[in-house]
Protein backbone atom coordinates (compact mmCIF):
# COMPACT_ATOMS: atom_id res chain seq x y z
CA UNK A 1 0.00 0.00 0.00
CA UNK A 2 0.89 3.30 -0.77
CA UNK A 3 1.53 6.45 1.78
CA UNK A 4 -0.31 9.20 0.71
CA UNK A 5 2.52 11.48 -0.58
CA UNK A 6 4.24 8.06 -2.76
CA UNK A 7 0.66 8.24 -4.76
CA UNK A 8 1.04 11.82 -5.28
CA UNK A 9 4.22 11.51 -6.82
CA UNK A 10 3.29 8.41 -8.45
CA UNK A 11 0.36 10.02 -10.20
CA UNK A 12 2.65 12.99 -10.84
CA UNK A 13 5.34 10.90 -12.37
CA UNK A 14 2.16 9.42 -14.50
CA UNK A 15 0.40 12.44 -15.48
CA UNK A 16 3.83 14.61 -17.37
CA UNK A 17 3.87 13.99 -20.79
CA UNK A 18 6.85 12.87 -22.41
CA UNK A 19 8.63 15.87 -24.12
CA UNK A 20 11.60 15.48 -27.31
CA UNK A 21 13.78 17.99 -26.44
CA UNK A 22 14.02 21.20 -23.74
CA UNK A 23 16.28 24.07 -23.79
CA UNK A 24 19.53 23.00 -22.83
CA UNK A 25 19.53 19.86 -24.18
CA UNK A 26 18.77 18.80 -27.97
CA UNK A 27 18.09 15.40 -29.27
CA UNK A 28 21.32 14.01 -31.46
CA UNK A 29 18.94 12.38 -34.02
CA UNK A 30 15.36 12.75 -34.71
CA UNK A 31 14.57 9.19 -33.62
CA UNK A 32 16.31 6.14 -31.37
CA UNK A 33 19.25 4.32 -32.92
CA UNK A 34 18.31 0.42 -33.16
CA UNK A 35 20.89 -1.55 -31.18
CA UNK A 36 19.32 -5.02 -31.29
CA UNK A 37 20.42 -7.12 -28.04
CA UNK A 38 22.12 -3.90 -26.48
CA UNK A 39 23.74 -5.54 -23.06
CA UNK A 40 25.09 -1.93 -21.75
CA UNK A 41 26.76 1.47 -22.56
CA UNK A 42 29.77 3.13 -21.27
CA UNK A 43 31.82 6.62 -22.09
CA UNK A 44 34.87 7.22 -23.85
CA UNK A 45 36.63 10.86 -24.86
CA UNK A 46 37.97 10.79 -28.18
CA UNK A 47 41.82 11.38 -28.07
CA UNK A 48 42.17 13.71 -31.34
CA UNK A 49 39.46 16.19 -30.39
CA UNK A 50 37.67 15.63 -26.97
CA UNK A 51 34.43 14.65 -27.66
CA UNK A 52 32.32 12.14 -25.97
CA UNK A 53 32.10 8.92 -27.21
CA UNK A 54 29.52 5.88 -26.51
CA UNK A 55 30.74 2.24 -26.10
CA UNK A 56 27.93 0.36 -27.32
CA UNK A 57 28.28 -3.83 -25.88
CA UNK A 58 25.37 -5.65 -27.92
CA UNK A 59 24.93 -9.44 -28.25
CA UNK A 60 26.23 -9.18 -31.70
CA UNK A 61 29.52 -7.46 -30.90
CA UNK A 62 30.64 -4.00 -29.58
CA UNK A 63 30.30 -0.65 -31.63
CA UNK A 64 31.72 2.91 -31.09
CA UNK A 65 29.40 6.14 -31.53
CA UNK A 66 29.95 9.59 -31.88
CA UNK A 67 27.65 11.06 -28.83
CA UNK A 68 27.64 14.22 -30.71
CA UNK A 69 26.31 12.84 -34.24
CA UNK A 70 24.93 9.58 -33.19
CA UNK A 71 26.97 8.23 -35.74
CA UNK A 72 28.51 4.85 -35.31
CA UNK A 73 32.22 5.33 -35.88
CA UNK A 74 33.81 1.88 -35.48
CA UNK A 75 32.55 -1.93 -35.17
CA UNK A 76 33.16 -5.50 -33.98
CA UNK A 77 31.27 -8.29 -35.19
CA UNK A 78 33.64 -10.68 -32.92
CA UNK A 79 35.35 -9.68 -30.22
CA UNK A 80 38.15 -11.65 -28.78
CA UNK A 81 36.34 -11.72 -25.26
CA UNK A 82 32.54 -12.87 -25.18
CA UNK A 83 30.72 -9.59 -26.17
CA UNK A 84 28.06 -10.00 -23.92
CA UNK A 85 30.23 -9.94 -20.70
CA UNK A 86 31.58 -6.65 -19.43
CA UNK A 87 34.64 -8.22 -16.62
CA UNK A 88 36.22 -7.51 -13.65
CA UNK A 89 35.47 -5.65 -10.87
CA UNK A 90 34.47 -2.26 -12.54
CA UNK A 91 32.58 -4.37 -15.58
CA UNK A 92 34.99 -3.03 -18.54
CA UNK A 93 35.36 -4.01 -22.30
CA UNK A 94 38.14 -3.10 -24.22
CA UNK A 95 37.92 -0.40 -26.57
CA UNK A 96 38.01 0.00 -30.17
CA UNK A 97 38.65 2.49 -32.77
CA UNK A 98 39.44 5.88 -31.48
CA UNK A 99 38.93 4.09 -27.62
CA UNK A 100 41.53 0.98 -28.50
CA UNK A 101 44.23 0.76 -26.04
CA UNK A 102 41.91 1.37 -23.12
CA UNK A 103 39.40 0.10 -20.52
CA UNK A 104 35.48 1.23 -20.99
CA UNK A 105 33.21 0.64 -17.87
CA UNK A 106 29.48 -0.53 -18.91
CA UNK A 107 26.55 0.29 -17.39
CA UNK A 108 23.53 -2.31 -17.91
CA UNK A 109 22.28 -5.44 -17.66
CA UNK A 110 24.84 -6.49 -15.83
CA UNK A 111 25.00 -3.91 -13.32
CA UNK A 112 27.56 -0.45 -12.76
CA UNK A 113 25.92 2.37 -13.73
CA UNK A 114 26.61 6.38 -15.42
CA UNK A 115 26.82 9.94 -14.00
CA UNK A 116 23.19 10.45 -12.76
CA UNK A 117 24.55 14.69 -11.83
CA UNK A 118 26.27 17.15 -13.96
CA UNK A 119 28.80 19.42 -12.53
CA UNK A 120 26.58 22.67 -12.88
CA UNK A 121 22.90 20.62 -11.17
CA UNK A 122 21.42 18.61 -14.36
CA UNK A 123 20.10 15.16 -12.58
CA UNK A 124 18.57 12.21 -14.24
CA UNK A 125 16.48 9.67 -12.26
CA UNK A 126 14.65 6.63 -13.71
CA UNK A 127 11.06 5.94 -11.69
CA UNK A 128 8.67 3.02 -12.22
CA UNK A 129 4.72 4.42 -11.44
CA UNK A 130 3.77 1.76 -13.89
CA UNK A 131 5.90 -0.63 -13.59
CA UNK A 132 7.42 -2.58 -15.06
CA UNK A 133 8.13 0.36 -17.29
CA UNK A 134 10.23 2.97 -16.81
CA UNK A 135 10.19 7.07 -17.39
CA UNK A 136 13.31 8.85 -17.46
CA UNK A 137 13.41 12.39 -15.47
CA UNK A 138 15.66 15.26 -15.87
CA UNK A 139 15.74 17.97 -14.17
CA UNK A 140 17.49 21.21 -13.40
CA UNK A 141 16.61 21.31 -9.78
CA UNK A 142 18.83 18.56 -8.22
CA UNK A 143 16.43 16.05 -8.92
CA UNK A 144 13.82 16.93 -6.74
CA UNK A 145 10.99 16.72 -9.07
CA UNK A 146 8.95 19.63 -7.60
CA UNK A 147 6.91 21.62 -9.06
CA UNK A 148 4.68 20.93 -12.35
CA UNK A 149 6.58 19.19 -14.95
CA UNK A 150 8.11 21.63 -17.69
CA UNK A 151 9.42 23.92 -15.18
CA UNK A 152 12.60 22.72 -13.17
CA UNK A 153 12.04 18.62 -14.53
CA UNK A 154 10.56 16.97 -17.90
CA UNK A 155 10.22 13.22 -18.37
CA UNK A 156 12.13 12.43 -21.55
CA UNK A 157 11.68 9.26 -22.00
CA UNK A 158 9.48 5.83 -21.31
CA UNK A 159 10.44 2.75 -21.78
CA UNK A 160 7.23 1.20 -22.87
CA UNK A 161 8.57 -0.85 -25.87
CA UNK A 162 11.79 -2.17 -24.39
CA UNK A 163 13.84 -2.86 -21.21
CA UNK A 164 15.78 0.00 -19.93
CA UNK A 165 19.61 -1.09 -19.81
CA UNK A 166 21.12 2.44 -18.21
CA UNK A 167 20.50 5.81 -18.56
CA UNK A 168 23.28 8.96 -17.43
CA UNK A 169 25.34 11.29 -18.55
CA UNK A 170 28.83 11.53 -19.82
CA UNK A 171 32.08 12.26 -17.43
CA UNK A 172 31.96 15.65 -19.46
CA UNK A 173 28.42 16.44 -18.45
CA UNK A 174 27.95 17.22 -22.63
CA UNK A 175 26.18 14.02 -23.24
CA UNK A 176 23.22 12.07 -22.06
CA UNK A 177 22.13 8.52 -23.02
CA UNK A 178 18.85 6.29 -22.62
CA UNK A 179 19.82 2.70 -23.47
CA UNK A 180 17.19 -0.07 -23.89
CA UNK A 181 17.65 -3.60 -25.18
CA UNK A 182 16.52 -2.28 -28.49
CA UNK A 183 18.33 1.27 -29.14
CA UNK A 184 20.07 4.13 -27.95
CA UNK A 185 18.67 8.30 -27.22
CA UNK A 186 20.89 10.68 -27.30
CA UNK A 187 21.03 14.33 -26.32
CA UNK A 188 23.67 17.01 -26.28
CA UNK A 189 23.96 20.76 -25.25
CA UNK A 190 25.98 22.22 -27.84
CA UNK A 191 28.42 25.25 -26.29
CA UNK A 192 29.89 23.43 -23.69
CA UNK A 193 34.18 23.84 -23.11
CA UNK A 194 35.27 20.52 -23.93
Amino acid sequence: MLSEYQQQLRDRFLAAPAIPALCSWQPVSARRTPIGGLLGVGFGVDPDSGNDLLMVVSSSGHGIFDASMGQRIARDHGPDLDPSTPSGPDLSCPGLGPLDGTEVRIAGLFGGGLHSTTEDGWTVEVVSPDWPHHRVLLSADGGLCRGPAGEKWWHIFHAHYSELRAAGFSPSGRTLVVATSSDITLWTRPGLDA
